[in-house]
């Protein structure tokens, strides 16, 4: 399980958006916090592979745990 930090997220779009991103790379388990500026999910992709993907949408990845 790996915990993304991401800013730049302001309304459910932007939430379909990074987990469809997330989907995209073979994420399960996908929890979207609008609230929090995280993201959730279980997934195998790189740390860089997600940083790359999410910032290819127009948002910030400020930490990958």
């Amino acid at each position: 399980m790996k915990k993304i930090n991401i800013e730049g997220m302001g309304c459910e779009h932007c939430v379909n958006s990074v987990k469809a991103v997330l989907e995209g790379l073979g994420a399960t388990n996908i929890e979207v916090s609008l609230e929090g500026a995280y993201a959730t999910a279980e997934i195998s992709a790189s740390d860089e592979e997600i940083k790359n993907a999410i910032e290819d949408e127009g948002y910030d990845v400020t930490g990958i745990e």
